[in-house]
């Protein structure tokens, strides 16, 4: 069965609804939403982020899901599909397409929560939270690094049956989804807002409030977020302050791309052990064997004592 990449046909959408988005904050008078020269980085990036993820599909993506979905799900003698557990890949019925959704998001959430636990996926996760800005434009601010390990991620759904074919559109729907999900002007959603992941909750995702720090990883949904202890609800009164802790302080897109893994390499010249260089690039962003910086987990306790402390007895 022959799937297309919705992919192909948002290209173009997105460029049109950034121009949209763009024309209509100036007209509104919100000259603050876009910068020029971030909106030209984050340009930049979506540009190299859309030709590197072409190549990458057709030579990782693509080619690794065909040969796990293979390797996992061979043809038996008349010509079927069956897989090592013993039972038969999913094929393309109506019912299974949901479910590849579903497992999609699942990965989406964990595959997210990781780039921003683990401080050498952060490190290429950063670059899409680096803006200070919160607009459409900053949704195609993407990582090219990423790309080269997401795949990982997502080859356990061949593995199980799924058809590669199906997966790959998932994963292209998810990606319109969150491009979406990155601008100010939506209203609420109303009921949707019980179980979908919303314009408003992704806002509390790019904020560096430390309350909000590691929140709503969730795609499509946002029940993972709230099953597994990363839900945050969006707090009208606090006033959002948009980008990362450790701004790269740059509108260059090397930079941009490349300084958190030049903290990483300072971090690690400075281990004094093999756990110590392990724990800076696999631990959480932020941690020090001397307590010296914390991890948002750690400074999230701190808060929550503070707060503790300040409330009146009784």
């Amino acid at each position: 069965m022959s799937v297309s990449d919705p992919l192909v046909y948002g290209v173009p959408c997105f460029i049109a609804f950034i121009i949209l988005e763009l024309a209509y904050s100036r007209a509104h008078g919100d000259e603050e939403n876009y910068h020029w020269k971030d909106l030209f980085a984050s340009g930049f990036m979506g540009v190299g982020s859309a030709i590197l993820g072409a190549f990458l599909k057709v030579a990782f993506s693509i080619v690794m899901f065909e040969a796990v979905y293979a390797y996992f799900n061979p043809l038996s003698p008349d010509g079927v599909r069956i897989n090592l557990m013993g039972y038969e890949s999913f094929g393309y019925a109506w019912y299974v397409w949901p479910l590849c959704f579903l497992a999609d998001d699942f990965t989406y959430y964990w595959f997210h929560r990781a780039n921003h636990e683990v401080r050498v996926l952060w490190a290429a996760h950063i670059v899409h939270h680096s803006s200070e800005h919160f607009n459409l434009g900053t949704a195609i601010r993407n990582g090219w690094f990423t790309l080269l390990y997401k795949p990982l991620f997502y080859a356990w759904m061949p593995a199980i049956g799924f058809p590669p074919e199906m997966v790959l559109f998932c994963l292209g729907l998810e990606a319109l989804w969150q491009f979406q999900l990155h601008t100010v002007y939506l209203p609420r959603l109303g009921i949707l807002e019980k179980w979908v992941n919303t314009h408003s909750m992704h806002q509390v995702h790019h904020a560096r409030n430390l309350e909000y720090l590691d929140k709503n990883h969730g795609g499509f949904f946002n029940f993972f977020d709230k099953m597994f202890g990363t839900w945050k609800a969006y707090d009208d009164s606090i006033e959002i302050d948009y980008g990362v802790i450790h701004s790269p302080d740059s509108y260059n897109p090397m930079v941009i791309l490349t300084h958190e893994y030049r903290s990483i390499w300072q971090d690690l010249r400075s281990a004094r052990s093999l756990r110590e260089g392990l724990m800076y690039l696999f631990g959480p962003p932020g941690w020090s064997p001397d307590k010296s910086t914390l991890t948002v987990k750690e400074q999230q306790q701190i808060l929550q004592q503070q707060s503790l402390e300040r409330k009146p007895a009784g």
